[in-house]
């Protein structure tokens, strides 16, 4: 640990721990411990720490509210940087929304719904955070992050503060610039969304919860949707119509109530949940000649 021997000497240590469990931190609940993880605060204490890993050359992994990705059961030997509810100012302006990165969709979406202002109904149920929702383009009931952003604010991997507007983010179906350099950091985005009624915002979010409450397994730790959509299929009929509806290996099993979805059903790891997405891809294959590339991903690895 001697590698990181003088953080403290730039970020305060209330907002660091050493050893700290990553199961605490994903929506899996799985894998092992990392070195290091620092909460950052500021736009400072997010430079900070980037000019920290730089001159010191340390490994590091930046995430928000971990639903998208798993841990490997080993840990990482690396400084995670979790940008989440210490970092989510939200401040409005007419019918534009500026959010710290940290803050979550669920969060914006109730804010928008209390200004009157729609177009973010669609996210009322998305467990993420905001710049977790940018990196991957996130979507539901039709609507994305794509739809409603103007402009996104990013620190490079130089420490340098970059704004681009949504054409420059190159966003396709759950995917941004983000996800290709994955050292960019996301610090705040301006949403555009429109005046409406409250009552009628309201009415759209319960139906979107309703409709999540009864579709998803939302009562097991989960990743959310395992696998992207292959054009022509849907991945929840194509799983469920190779016979693996509640197919288990160890902890892990496929969701009886959505096939798209795999739960951490009893203690599962990493390993239980990365072998049986495995051979969900392998049977489906066999059976149906579609591949299925992975949504959720393994922080520090390929699945």
């Amino acid at each position: 640990m001697n590698k990181y021997k003088y953080i403290e000497n730039i970020i305060d240590i209330s907002k660091i721990r050493y050893n700290e469990p990553m199961k605490k931190h994903t929506t899996m609940k799985v894998g092992g411990n990392c070195d290091i993880m620092i909460f950052p605060e500021t736009i400072e204490d997010i430079r900070n720490i980037i000019d920290f890993v730089n001159k010191n050359k340390i490994k590091y992994y930046i995430i928000g509210n971990g639903s998208n990705i798993i841990v490997p059961d080993e840990g990482i030997s690396a400084l995670v940087i979790k940008i989440a509810s210490k970092f989510s100012d939200v401040k409005i302006e007419g019918n534009k929304i500026e959010v710290l990165s940290g803050c979550s969709m669920p969060k914006v979406s109730q804010i928008a719904k209390e200004n009157s202002l729609k177009g973010f109904e669609f996210a009322c149920g998305i467990p993420g955070t905001i710049g977790g929702g940018i990196r991957m383009n996130a979507g539901a009931y039709g609507g994305e992050i794509s739809n409603i952003l103007e402009d996104v604010t990013y620190i490079d991997e130089n420490g340098k503060i970059k704004i681009i507007n949504k054409e420059e983010c190159k966003f396709s179906y759950r995917h941004s610039i983000f996800c290709d350099n994955k050292k960019l950091i996301i610090i705040s985005a301006t949403f555009n969304l429109e005046n409406g009624l409250k009552d009628e915002i309201e009415e759209i979010m319960n139906t979107n919860m309703k409709l999540r409450r009864e579709k998803q397994p939302l009562e097991f730790p989960n990743s959310g949707s395992v696998f992207r959509r292959p054009e022509g299929y849907f991945v929840g009929k194509l799983i469920s119509d190779a016979g693996l509806r509640g197919y288990t290996i160890g902890g892990a099993q496929v969701s009886q109530k959505h096939t798209g979805f795999i739960i951490n059903k009893d203690k599962a790891t990493c390993s239980d949940v990365v072998n049986l997405i495995h051979y969900i891809q392998e049977v489906v294959y066999n059976k149906f000649n579609v591949k299925l590339q992975t949504e959720v991903e393994i922080l520090g690895g390929n699945i």
